[in-house]
């Protein structure tokens, strides 16, 4: 059970990776995308963490609302459609 859920965080994380567009920006490069990673882990450990991290937060949620009114209004215009 818990192997399970380990799988699909992993996955879940991968989906925002893509998400993200870094795996076209990156041109599916791992070693690329893994020193991004790392460079992005080392400025939310740095001097400004919590102001960085905070910042993240809040475009993360915008763009997860963002997408997720847009997905609702293309439905709804779907639904009006039909």
């Amino acid at each position: 059970m818990q192997r399970r859920e380990r799988t699909r965080h992993l996955i879940e994380l991968g989906g925002l990776v893509q998400k993200a567009g870094l795996v076209e920006l990156a041109d599916d490069d791992r070693a690329t995308l893994y020193g991004a990673l790392l460079e992005l882990a080392g400025r939310a450990r740095g001097d400004d963490a919590g102001n960085v991290l905070a910042l993240w937060k809040r475009r993360g949620k915008r763009a997860f609302d963002a997408e997720s009114e847009a997905s609702g209004a293309s439905g709804r215009d779907a639904e009006a459609a039909s």
